[in-house]
């Protein structure tokens, strides 16, 4: 007989509570978790086959050194050694700036970032790439002008707004807030509320709107100056939420005053009238906005979501209940970063600056390929396949052919693991404790902990285990007395007094505390990650605190401890924190305490981008006529998490979309095997003509081209992408627009 465990998905950021069924230390059934309090028993297909993530042939069990051209399995004090013998002589020869650590945990498991963060700190670098890098940053560096903190991110307050704003965001497919199909379909069918969307597509999302806009693809920077424009020039905006809460609106009307709105709309092959309507309707209504992919890897993306932000705050909708606020958290999922400030490093060859703490992916290629005398020359990369995952796959692999030293830590034989020349077993998801830091939740704050629910094969560690021992090899951590090593198998909170001694004896013990607590406590708990959870919250900051006595928790001395044995006895999930709805303008930290529209670096981008300049931009390359949406969300995909494509059998995965009309010029038909060639290179794949698909778009979804037992699964759309096809600011690739050409292959 099986038993059932409470564990979370780790397919996707929401990580939707599941139950799974193991026999024999094997998952065998996995079904949705009612009790957990976030999803409420909602899950979708990528959830419910997480046993496929689980058990594969792929699966690493023992550490690996390249000989050659093939792997030895070798010792854990072998690997451990060699790898510090190298890093230390590349650091020596080279610099710290010779030394980068690529992860963060991707979608489930947040804990090792700590580690290996202060892993590569310690070393003296400042080098950490991720997959924020790769979507995320230029919002999250225009929030931080506007609102004072890159890491202060802001959402939709989907459940309290009546019109939600999709832009770029197929939230039926790509979820990307709690319940989504359920929430969707539940608003879309209310006659209270309104559901528009803005995308190129007629996606899942678009299929169920109140309102879809099918605009040209590129234009979104062009379309939301021009609704700004609309509401200025009407006088809609809200004059006294401007007054109270706005800073620099005076200096950014010019922007707008004199702008040919029509003229602009027209351009994005949009109805002026039914835009319009739209408008009026955003300075009226209580509406939120959630944007996506399709503007965060679009043309323009950080200039688009400066021009969001303003059309936000121009309509009050900001830090107001039903508009897009700040959520709590325990922890928050980046750091924060100014580039103006002087200790900030930026990365030698593309001089790009770090953006909430991270790095974009897109430019390490440069920088390991550079003559530069301080280039990368050693990566750390851990739970990432950055030759699957991010732009341009060609360029990695000469990249990394390229560096001295590839240490790779993951739980499968990946792409990246393959090139490596150390490769790490970690123990999964399901092997270990874990949990992320996404803030998804608002007004309450939820955490969960997954634990192991099977054992793992072979000689598996937690990534932070991996990390800790290659810190304590480097000479990193500081000697710990021998008090503290008793005082960790006693009461956790007499613990917690020898730990503060400790610390205050020691300098160097608050800059490597993960470490400490790993050697430490970490080995009465059986994990690294467990032991960093309890000194997170043994160490909350009061606003954190205040959300915890709202959540029913009493604060006091043993508060930490209280929600950590909750997190333990809430095997699935629960609430550890509420956020005050009433002051959610209190979160700001901009010096003056109000929203800073003026973004000086941003005005001339945004004066260029108006319908002529963007009519030449757009015009169509013969070479490739067709643009190029290079990635999708569907059930079928889970970027490279799922190594195993037998979770998809007889299903139609990886296809490249068409419209019926583009199919019929170029005499093509459904279902035969179709060339696409970009300036980065060419794949094969099979052809689908769909309506979804508007006329001189196709679509290629992302995570894909995967070899298992010697045979490739679809095409990988990051053969298309070039890693220098990118925001000039923070250096996210664009994606969704890449000019192609398709023909039969």
């Amino acid at each position: 007989m099986g038993e059932w465990h409470k564990t979370g998905c780790v397919m996707c950021a929401q990580n939707c509570g599941l139950e799974v069924l193991v026999e024999k230390n094997r998952m065998v059934k996995v079904r949705p978790d009612k009790d957990n309090p976030r999803s409420e028993g909602y899950v979708c297909r990528k959830g419910l086959s997480v046993a496929y993530h689980q058990h594969h042939k792929q699966r690493l069990t023992h550490p690996l050194k390249r000989v050659g051209d093939k792997f030895e399995q070798i010792s854990w004090d072998q690997a451990v050694d060699e790898i510090v013998a190298q890093l230390k002589s590349i650091l020596h020869k080279h610099g710290p700036k010779s030394l980068a650590y690529m992860g963060g945990g991707g979608q489930g498991c947040h804990f090792e970032a700590a580690f290996g963060v202060r892993l590569i700190r310690g070393l003296g670098s400042h080098y950490h790439y991720n997959a924020l890098g790769q979507e995320l940053t230029g919002s999250y560096w225009v929030w931080g002008r506007a609102l004072g903190r890159q890491n202060l991110i802001v959402g939709s307050d989907h459940h309290n707004t009546d019109m939600l704003l999709a832009i770029g965001w197929n939230g039926m497919m790509s979820h990307q807030m709690p319940q989504a199909r359920r929430f969707l379909s539940r608003f879309a069918k209310d006659p209270e509320k309104l559901l528009v969307v803005i995308d190129p597509r007629l996606s899942e999302t678009a299929k169920i709107a109140d309102l879809h806009l099918p605009i040209r693809p590129g234009t979104d920077a062009l379309l939301t100056r021009a609704m700004i424009a609309v509401i200025l020039q009407e006088d809609w905006h809200d004059k006294e939420y401007i007054a109270r809460h706005v800073s620099g609106f005076d200096k950014i009307v010019s922007l707008f005053a004199d702008f040919d709105a029509r003229g602009a709309i027209e351009a994005c092959e949009l109805d002026y009238d039914q835009v319009r309507d739209l408008c009026q309707k955003m300075a009226t209504r209580k509406w939120s906005m959630h944007y996506d992919l399709g503007v965060l890897m679009n043309r323009h993306s950080t200039a688009t979501t400066y021009l969001q932000v303003i059309l936000l705050a121009i309509c009050g909708r900001i830090c107001v209940p039903g508009g897009n606020v700040a959520p709590g958290n325990l922890l928050p999922i980046a750091s924060h970063s100014d580039e103006r400030d002087s200790r900030t490093w930026r990365t030698v060859t593309t001089d790009y600056p770090a953006i909430t703490g991270v790095f974009p992916p897109n430019v390490m290629p440069e920088e390991i390929l550079s003559d530069h005398p301080e280039r990368l020359r050693a990566v750390i990369c851990g739970q990432s396949n950055p030759l699957r995952s991010y732009a341009d796959t060609s360029q990695y692999e000469k990249a990394f052919k390229h560096l001295d030293l590839l240490v790779t830590a993951e739980l499968a034989m990946t792409e990246t693991a393959e090139l490596s020349h150390y490769v790490l077993p970690a123990r999964s998801a399901y092997e270990s404790w874990d949990g992320t830091f996404f803030p998804w939740t608002y007004p309450g704050v939820f955490f969960q902990m997954r634990r192991p629910v099977v054992t793992p094969a072979g000689e598996p560690l937690e990534v932070s285990q991996i990390y800790t021992r290659l810190a304590d090899s480097l000479g990193l951590i500081p000697d710990i007395p021998e008090p503290l090593y008793h005082a960790a198998k006693g009461d956790r909170l007499q613990f917690g007094m020898e730990l503060l001694n400790y610390a205050q004896s020691e300098p160097k013990a608050m800059k490597t505390m993960p470490f400490v607590l790993a050697k430490t406590l970490g080995q009465e708990l059986g994990s690294a990650n467990l032991a960093a959870l309890w000194g997170l919250l043994m160490t909350a900051p009061k606003q954190f605190q205040e959300n915890a006595a709202r959540a029913g928790f009493t604060t006091g001395m043993t508060l930490g401890e209280d929600i950590f044995q909750a997190i333990l006895d809430h095997p699935e999930g629960t609430w550890i924190g509420r956020i005050d709805t009433e002051k959610n303008m209190e979160r700001i930290r901009t010096e003056d305490g109000r929203i800073n529209v003026l973004i000086p670096e941003l005005t001339d981008w945004v004066q260029s981008i108006d319908a002529s300049s963007e009519k030449k931009a757009l015009e169509i390359d013969k070479r490739f006529p067709l643009v190029l949406i290079a990635g999708l969300h569907m059930d079928t995909n889970a970027n490279t998490l799922m190594r195993n494509p037998a979770w998809n059998k007889d299903r139609r995965a990886c296809t490249v979309t068409m419209n019926p009309k583009d199919a019929d010029e170029l005499n093509l038909q459904d279902g035969q095997m179709v060339k696409v060639t970009t300036e980065a290179g060419e794949v094969e794949i099979e052809l689908q003509v769909t309506i979804t698909t508007r006329p001189g778009l196709v679509v290629i979804p992302h995570g894909f081209g995967l070899k298992y037992n010697g045979q490739v699964y679809g095409a990988n759309v990051n053969r298309l992408t070039k890693n220098t096809h990118r925001d000039k600011l923070a250096g996210t690739p664009i994606h969704r627009y890449v000019p192609c050409r398709v023909e039969a292959a």
